[in-house]
Order: C-alpha cells, then structure tokens, then sequence
C-alpha cells in the first residue's frame, strides 16, 4: 500500500460553476473557497501531512482586474475571519510564490497567518500564490549558482519554492487535462487525476476515492 505524504489541487471551474449557477464568475470563487474548507478538514481526517491549493498563477493576472481584486478581497477576508480557528485547529500556513507584485495588504496579511502558524504541524496547507512552475525553477538554478554550488538535482529542489516531499498525488477538477505551469518539477513521479467535475462541486467522496485508487497503484519510479 503506497504511503501519502502529499497532495496537491488544482482548482478549476469556479468561474464557470458561478455562471451555471446563473450568478456570476465571483459567486462561483466564493464556493471555491468552502469547498477548501471541506478538503483542508478531511485531509487533516485523512490524516495528509501535506496539502497543497493553486490559489492564483503567474498567468492569472490576465484575468479582468474586478475578478482579480475581488479574488484578493476574498483571500484577505477569509483570513480576518477563520485565522483564529487555523491556529486553534493546529493548521500551518505556508504561502508559495511571489509576493513582490501581490497588494501590500494582501502580503501583509499573508506573512502574518504564515508567522502565526508556524509552529503549527497537524497539518501543512501551502497555498500557491502569484506562483508559477517555470520562474521558480528559474529561481532555484540563480539560487545554486549564485551559491557556487554543484548544478544538481538535490541542489535545485531544495531551492524550490515549496519545501514539501514531492506530492504524491496531483488532482485537477474542470475537465481540463492539463497542468497550467504548476509544480512542473516536483510532479515527475506524481499520480495525476482529471476530473470534470467544476471544483465547487468536488467533495471528499472524490477524495477518498482518489486515494483508494492510489493506495492500490504500483508505483515503479522507473523500474519494474
């Protein structure tokens, strides 16, 4: 039975499920954050050391200005809100990405919910933010030259943004069957999952059956 250590989410759909649920694209990333609630608390049930949310990308900033805003607004709100039970629920934070173009209130936010739950280890919930794959390797080559260290592997992960074991599961909702410039490096060896359903209807039935599936899969890391 293979060991879990680690899993990762890539949420998508919450626009669309807004705008099927004859609302709008924000209503729709408003369910999208309960839905997180529900897989952070049964992930903690599951007993996951490490789970890991694609909040918002690089590439996003594409996206209108009022969904971007009101996407900062719900993240900031969030915290205002469920910090306090966070830290009572044992729950650490940690923030991955750049935050050097993020609103300064938005990373003060950010590194004051990281700062509180530090110390916490129930569970680990890394939130990507303004985070994309490609610049982060980039950042961890710079990070071992700059170093004068050896050009390795083991080198480059432990300069990655993310200092988690490599997930062992990666799923992605929406019907997409792609990996949007997300843990590129650290996905090599992952067990991928695409599912139709839009992210706000994904609940930890799907989950559980995920990991059910993954525990009986014979993961060969390249041998036989």
């Amino acid at each position: 039975m293979n060991k879990l250590n680690h899993v990762a989410f890539i949420m998508d759909g919450n626009g669309r499920w807004g705008i099927k649920k004859n609302q709008s694209r924000n209503f729709g990333h408003l369910h999208g954050v309960q839905t997180v609630q529900k897989i952070v608390r049964e992930s903690i049930n599951l007993k996951i050391p490490v789970i890991t949310f694609y909040v918002f990308s690089t590439e996003n900033w594409k996206r209108p200005k009022s969904e971007i805003n009101y996407l900062f607004r719900l993240i900031n709100l969030y915290f205002l809100k469920e910090l306090k039970n966070i830290i009572k629920n044992n729950i650490r934070i940690n923030v991955v990405g750049k935050k050097t173009n993020l609103p300064k209130i938005i990373i003060n936010k950010l590194n004051e919910v990281t700062k509180k739950t530090k110390n916490n280890k129930k569970i680990i919930v890394n939130l990507a933010i303004n985070y994309g794959s490609k610049s982060e390797i980039i950042y961890a080559c710079k990070k071992v030259l700059k170093k004068k260290e050896i050009v390795s592997e083991k080198n480059i992960q432990k300069y990655l943004y993310i200092n988690s074991p490599n997930p062992d599961i990666l799923i992605r909702t929406g019907g997409k069957k792609r990996l949007s410039n997300f843990l590129l490096w650290q996905i090599a060896y992952t067990e991928l999952y695409f599912l139709d359903k839009l992210w706000p209807d994904f609940n930890k039935k799907d989950l559980i059956k995920i990991i059910n599936n993954y525990k009986k899969i014979k993961r060969n890391y390249g041998g036989i």
